[in-house]
């Protein structure tokens, strides 16, 4: 195989590894199994959180928080239709059933980064700190990346 093929699944796999050992390290009912935070312009103050947590407990658990050293401030955001207007609403936290999981993504839930201390490049791990309705707090580290780049990446995986 040519090195401009093998360059995305070496990528694909270290970005699962490094997702992988983060989900693990701080709670372990509770697993990150994949995520982004979407790369923005340096004059765009602002950008977004998206990943899927998974809850292999038998019980709900809700995340009402998150924050992050890259940020000045961090919420939960949901997209709403109101009157034929998409809008973007602040939440009190995300419901992750039980043995259910939990998928944040464009145009649906996700986490807003509001006030980047300074611009984010494409590669850089962003760290998260979550925290959970029963006291439990997270740490994930997701990658910067375009949007384009998740979209070619799924379209390439379900050819296969």
């Amino acid at each position: 195989m040519e090195f401009k093929t093998l360059k995305p699944i070496f990528k694909q796999l270290f970005n699962c590894l490094v997702l992988s050992f983060a989900s693990f390290s701080a709670l372990a009912s509770v697993v990150l199994t994949e995520g982004h935070v979407r790369a923005m312009p340096d004059t765009v103050p602002n950008t977004a959180a998206y990943f899927t947590l998974e809850n292999h407990t038998d019980k709900a658990v809700r995340l009402i928080a998150a924050s992050s050293n890259v940020a000045k401030d961090v919420q939960l955001h949901t997209i709403i239709e109101d009157q034929g207007m998409v809008k973007m609403r602040h939440v009190e936290g995300f419901d992750i059933p039980s043995h259910g999981a939990l998928t944040l993504m464009p145009s649906k839930d996700h986490v807003m980064l509001l006030g980047l201390k300074a611009p984010l490049v494409l590669g850089q791990q962003v760290e998260l700190q979550l925290e959970f309705d029963d006291g439990e707090k997270m740490v994930i580290t997701l990658p910067v990346t375009k949007q384009a780049d998740i979209a070619a990446e799924q379209e390439h995986h379900h050819h296969h």
